[in-house]
């Protein structure tokens, strides 16, 4: 019997709150709207509050709620997780009120909720590219906020991101070898990219090696007249490996292949 009183108050409950936001929805009545959007914010319903403001946003313009309504919207995607609707938000207000109350917030949350969308490397990474901008500006307008060290641990951590996404394309051009065309070739320039793009990366040791290892690939297929100069590459490669990993965990592999190419060099090198 407990059960089913308490059940009935629930959707008693419900139903009187779905009827006060139809309610609330038709009205004309703005300034009390945008109290029940606020309320409706604070209260974590978000869709609801969203609904509002959309609308609101365009009324309140010019007036003393334009400011603080955009920026609710703005915080109102973000509750539901809509990072991109809110990013674009976040950016309409920065650039509507650069001096805002909201401005420094705005700017981060605009590059922060990016960065929580940002997809997995193997997919195209356009939003990544727009949280690192975001949160670079971000850096410029605010460099000693208590915000900066969290947004600089999170842009090294989206450059790793677009640094893993080359590493594979490397990887992927290297296995491919001779199939359909010289993908060696292809390992070998986009791991160099790679290197002048993200010089701090961790994974900057294999891109080294792969380059190496593509290199003496290049070698082994090579016509006679390239097969001195392709030689020459893979010692130089080599040195390259061993000078910034004198112990690195390539270090066998690499020594031989220098060794096979450093014996075929017929001329002075």
């Amino acid at each position: 019997m407990k059960k089913i009183v308490l059940l009935w108050m629930m959707s008693a409950v419900l139903f009187t709150s779905c009827g006060e936001y139809n309610k609330i929805l038709k009205s004309t009545d703005y300034e009390l709207k945008y109290s029940y959007a606020k309320k409706y914010f604070n209260a974590k319903q978000y869709s609801k509050s969203a609904t509002l403001l959309d609308e609101l946003v365009t009324i309140f313009k010019g007036t003393a709620y334009a400011e603080e309504s955009l920026y609710l919207l703005a915080q109102s995607y973000y509750g539901q997780k809509d990072y991109q609707t809110a990013s674009q938000y976040f950016e309409t207000y920065y650039k509507t009120y650069p001096k805002g109350e909201f401005a420094e917030l705005a700017r981060y949350y605009s590059g922060y909720g990016l960065y929580l969308d940002s997809p997995d490397p193997k997919l195209d990474q356009s939003q990544t590219y727009k949280a690192i901008e975001q949160l670079q500006l971000y850096m410029d307008y605010y460099p000693q906020s208590e915000r900066a060290e969290e947004a600089q641990k999170i842009l090294f951590e989206l450059q790793e991101k677009l640094a893993l996404k080359e590493l594979l394309a490397t990887r992927l051009y290297f296995n491919l070898g001779t199939y359909m065309g010289n993908n060696y070739l292809s390992a070998v320039i986009t791991a160099e990219n790679a290197l002048k793009n993200y010089p701090y990366s961790k994974y900057r040791e294999e891109f080294m090696y792969i380059m190496l290892r593509a290199k003496y690939e290049l070698a082994l297929v090579s016509v006679d007249e390239k097969l001195q100069g392709r030689y020459r590459d893979v010692v130089d490669e080599y040195y390259n490996y061993i000078n910034e990993y004198p112990e690195g965990k390539y270090l066998k592999e690499a020594t031989k292949y220098f060794n096979y190419a450093s014996k075929r060099i017929t001329n002075t090198y």
